[in-house]
């Protein structure tokens, strides 16, 4: 079993910036791949970026050139480096692993774009 531990989540102004970490921790012996989602109100859950083991990453088209994914294997923690953030950006973030075949999900954290 992974446990997921996220934080970073906040209220920030147009334009602004914040940094986002999921901690995993318990059973882990090997994360495929590490990354975030987010749910914005009445709409579904899209992927925001991923990074794989071997360093690949990716990234919807509408966070490309303003997010970036980043992790630190030995801390078992993936990073979300949010800048130029716009209010539809206003969501709960989710950190997503998938670890020998299964999906792990956070809790999610409050991001909201507002001035």
């Amino acid at each position: 079993q992974v446990q997921l531990v996220e934080s970073g989540g906040d209220l920030v102004q147009p334009g602004g910036s914040l940094r986002l970490s999921c901690a995993a921790s318990g059973s882990i012996f090997r994360i495929d791949l590490m990354g975030w989602y987010r749910q914005a109100p009445g709409k579904q859950r899209e992927l925001v970026a991923t990074h794989t083991r071997s360093n690949n990453t990716n990234y919807a088209d509408s966070v490309k050139g303003r997010f970036t994914i980043s992790r630190d294997n030995a801390k078992n923690t993936v990073y979300l480096q949010m800048n130029s953030l716009k209010p539809e950006d206003t969501a709960v973030y989710y950190c997503y692993v998938f670890s020998l075949g299964i999906n792990y999900w956070g809790q999610g954290t409050q991001v909201t774009v507002s001035s």
